[in-house]
């Protein structure tokens, strides 16, 4: 089975990494091209780019895949199938009608929940307490193909979306793996989804961080969690603009403060915030330009 495989982060790279172990035949790999990249912005290779090259396989950067060049592209190929794992971009309906055995995406959630670009994010950030993989056909309208497997997985306590996305790149490649073992054997299932049931996950933006303190400490605990590494949540704490990583709930039951927001304490433990149902205690932040540290050592000498 000849594959051409779509993706361009690292958890794209965790799913090419498997077919290259299965024996698979990568015939191609489409990547977004190199941009400018982490605090450096230095111009560099998606990690998709750079494991295809490792391996020898033909890479492909169309600036855009509306247009008869791109399309041009998979056709010379000549793929059985191919495979869509964070692309970055959506596929025009000529590239997935393409490949005579279809065109599959791996999906971060259990579809038709959170469908979008950030699924991971959002699924924390809106206190679930389990998530998953599921490959599908791809369709015309964002994630709404026939689902083909689904895994599951339960969502940590403390996991932060960044803990979540490392794990979940693991088991979107197994899924994979399975996806095009059962395509190969001609026993790949396909599941209608319930549109009825979708929701969605959009972008994660700088807009989001704010922590609303007239929420309680379970909803701003899965913020923290859902946004942290990037972009993180933030905080104003002594007039500065904090992220913050890390917190731990004291909600107490039946009691509401009159000024969430509050700072009422501060110590070896952290800093403890007021909130819709008790209070918060930050752990870890992070201060504009500085690094991340404990809150501990934040207040330490310091007159908030």
């Amino acid at each position: 089975m000849r594959i051409v495989f779509m993706g361009t982060p690292d958890f794209a790279a965790k799913s090419l990494e498997r077919l290259y172990d299965d024996g698979c035949d990568v015939v191609g790999v489409f990547t977004q091209p190199d941009r400018p990249r982490n605090r450096g912005m230095k111009v560099s290779q998606s990690p998709v780019k750079e494991l295809a090259i490792s391996h020898g396989t033909p890479v492909f950067q169309p600036s855009s895949l509306k247009n008869d060049e791109a399309v041009g592209l998979l056709r010379g190929l000549e793929c059985d199938l191919l495979v869509v794992v964070a692309y970055g971009k959506l596929l025009p309906k000529e590239f997935f009608d393409i490949p005579p055995l279809g065109a599959v995406n791996i999906h971060a959630s259990l579809l038709p929940k959170y469908r979008g670009a950030a699924p991971i994010q959002w699924a924390i950030m809106n206190g679930e307490t389990k998530t998953g993989v599921t490959s599908m056909y791809i369709a015309e309208e964002l994630d709404s193909g026939d689902m083909i497997l689904i895994k599951e997985t339960e969502i940590g306590d403390d996991e932060t979306a960044g803990e979540l996305y490392d794990r979940l790149s693991v088991l979107g490649a197994q899924v994979l793996s399975d996806t095009v073992g059962a395509i190969s054997a001609g026993t790949a299932n396909r599941i209608a989804q319930d549109h009825n049931l979708a929701t969605y996950a959009p972008l994660i933006t700088k807009e989001l961080s704010p922590i609303d303190w007239t929420q309680t400490a379970h909803n701003i605990k899965c913020k923290v969690r859902g946004l942290a590494p990037k972009p993180g949540a933030t905080a104003m704490i002594d007039g500065l603009n904090m992220k913050v990583y890390e917190v731990e709930i004291f909600s107490i039951p039946n009691v509401v403060y009159s000024i969430p927001g509050e700072i009422i304490s501060k110590g070896k433990h952290g800093i403890e915030i007021t909130c819709a149902d008790g209070s918060v205690l930050i752990k870890e932040l992070q201060p504009p330009g500085g690094k991340r540290m404990n809150a501990a050592d934040f207040v330490r000498g310091r007159k908030i």
